[in-house]
């Protein structure tokens, strides 16, 4: 084999492996113990990680921080890998914020200088609009690790109504116009609880004992039934300027239908914790919507109502 291609072929072998020792390698790759050790010297100067443990049951560790092995893209998938980053950037807390910047600047670094001028003529003529957004969400790391990790955090919240503290396990993070949520078991409650991500003032390991949630993610059936039990359900009748309105909306949930003659409404539910924004919402809209079947949304509107009326009396 040859050394090239012995070294690309054991840099992801090492890549796979949580630990090796030369020996092992020198029998997969069928090569000396010395060539080995000459081949591990080479990576760790091209940037792969390498920790080497001495003792009886010493070798070597990649570090967390693995290098992935060199792979071809096509100037088309390179510039829609360069785009899928780049939308990133009107969000004002991401869980990889740092790597992003970085993983974007390789990419436009390496890339042919006619491939360059070509994204910096699309980056003025294509754009991803998400709402901007003041609200700062600096935990979003440790809570996705958490939640692959299986731990337990304890969160000081600061929700509408009051501060408290509280030990969560994390089940997923995920982003909705604009604001980060977190879906985690809440020890304290004994259910499941969504979180806005930035009401969390400080964040830190627990050391409660992490239930077994390895089933329960955000795209199984389990999370969206955790996540319907948190939620208030919704539905609104539009007339036409209504509909015209909700449409500059984004509305993952809940869903906009349209009639033929223009008419429609709003269906599905709304996480609890935004009952206060879609009041303000509605409220906005005026006579062009008509809540119906969403007492809890109702009630919130008729509150919002009489603190104004109350401040202007």
């Amino acid at each position: 084999m040859a050394k090239s291609k012995r070294l690309m072929e054991l840099m992801m072998a090492v890549n796979h492996k949580r630990k090796f020792t030369v020996k092992e390698l020198s029998q997969e790759f069928g090569v000396s113990q010395r060539t080995i050790l000459r081949d591990l010297q080479e990576l760790s100067e091209l940037g792969v990680p390498l920790y080497s443990e001495v003792g009886p049951h010493g070798g070597y560790r990649v570090l967390k921080e693995r290098i992935l092995p060199p792979i071809a893209f096509s100037e088309e998938e390179a510039v829609a890998i360069f785009f899928s980053i780049h939308a990133l950037r009107h969000y004002s807390s991401l869980p990889f914020e740092a790597d992003a910047s970085s993983a974007l600047r390789k990419f436009y670094h390496y890339m042919a200088q006619d491939t360059r001028e070509r994204i910096d003529q699309m980056k003025s003529r294509v754009d991803f609009v998400s709402p901007a957004r003041q609200a700062q969400s600096p935990y979003l790391s440790m809570l996705l690790d958490a939640a692959i990790q299986q731990q337990v955090l304890l969160i000081d919240y600061e929700s509408s109504e009051k501060r408290s503290s509280r030990e969560v396990q994390p089940i997923g993070i995920y982003t909705r116009n604009g604001l980060w949520y977190c879906l985690a078991y809440c020890f304290q409650s004994d259910d499941f609880r969504l979180f806005r991500c930035d009401r969390m003032v400080a964040v830190v390991a627990s050391t409660v004992e992490p239930r077994d949630f390895r089933h329960v993610h955000l795209e199984n059936r389990q999370a969206k039934g955790v996540i319907e039990q948190d939620a208030v359900a919704l539905y609104a009748e539009l007339t036409k300027e209504g509909v015209q309105m909700c449409e500059a909306e984004p509305w993952p949930v809940p869903k906009l239908h349209i009639r033929s003659d223009g008419t429609g409404w709003l269906e599905g539910s709304i996480p609890r914790c935004d009952l206060l924004f879609f009041a303000k919402f509605f409220i906005s809209l005026g006579h062009v919507v008509t809540i119906k079947n969403s007492p809890e949304l109702l009630d919130c509107i008729k509150r919002t109502l009489s603190e104004l009326m109350a401040k202007y009396d």
